[in-house]
């Protein structure tokens, strides 16, 4: 599943970013994921979850119902 994200600014923290796409509930269950290297920006397996991720990066998650990848985008004004 392909999804979206628009953003006001140039960067969002990957835990944000997680929650935010309703990947997951809270923090605790966004470092759970980050800690079983199931998320990935960019390619790279991340386990930070302050990382910065910045507008046009692309994060791709594995859960149990398949990958979700996240583009992120600039939001129009």
């Amino acid at each position: 599943m392909d999804i979206e994200i628009s953003a006001d600014e140039t960067m969002i923290r990957l835990g944000q970013l997680l929650k935010f796409a309703n990947v997951v509930t809270d923090g605790a269950e966004a470092r759970s994921l980050l800690a079983d290297g199931a998320v990935r920006v960019d390619g790279e397996t991340d386990t930070r979850r302050g990382r910065q991720v910045s507008v046009g990066s692309v994060v791709d998650i594995d859960t149990a119902g398949g990958t979700v990848s996240l583009r992120i985008i600039h939001a129009e004004e």
